[in-house]
């Protein structure tokens, strides 16, 4: 019987303005091998790209994973390790009794946690980490351009 795959992504989201254009940038590495995937909304918050980059990460997977998704946002990893399962229990309201911002990301990311073994790993950003500056970068070239015909 073979190991499910162990895989290992770097995730970050950037934004121009919040809101305002924004990116998302994954690097995936599995062994010896690196993926990079980035893409972004021309309307956007810095929160959600944070959130569809995770998305991504997941969504790129064929087969069920082991994966360990390293983000340097505290709000994706305490939404996915602390604060979903009350959202959920909650009807997706939070403490205050409000809807969740961002429920639609949130719940397309916990469908996609759910098929496979997922660890969460906060990263401080901006803080020198290769593969977390990789992420950045990708993000950053996910951003669209306004272009003037």
């Amino acid at each position: 019987m073979h190991d499910k795959p162990k895989i290992e992504a770097f995730t970050d989201g950037a934004c121009s303005g919040n809101p305002g254009p924004g990116g998302w940038g994954v690097l995936l590495r599995m062994g010896g091998h690196e993926k990079e995937l980035f893409g972004g909304e021309a309307h956007t918050t810095n929160q959600r790209m944070e959130i569809k980059a995770a998305i991504e990460a997941l969504r790129a997977l064929k087969k069920h994973c082991a994966i360990t998704i390293h983000s340097d946002s505290k709000y994706v990893v305490q939404g996915m390790t602390e604060w979903i399962h009350g959202w959920k229990k909650n009807g997706w309201k939070n403490a205050a009794k409000k809807p969740v911002s961002n429920q639609d990301l949130w719940q397309e990311l916990d469908t996609l946690a759910a098929q496979h073994e997922v660890s969460w790993q906060w990263i401080k950003g901006h803080a020198g980490h290769e593969e977390n500056e990789r992420a950045d970068e990708l993000a950053r070239r996910g951003v669209p351009t306004t272009r003037t015909e």
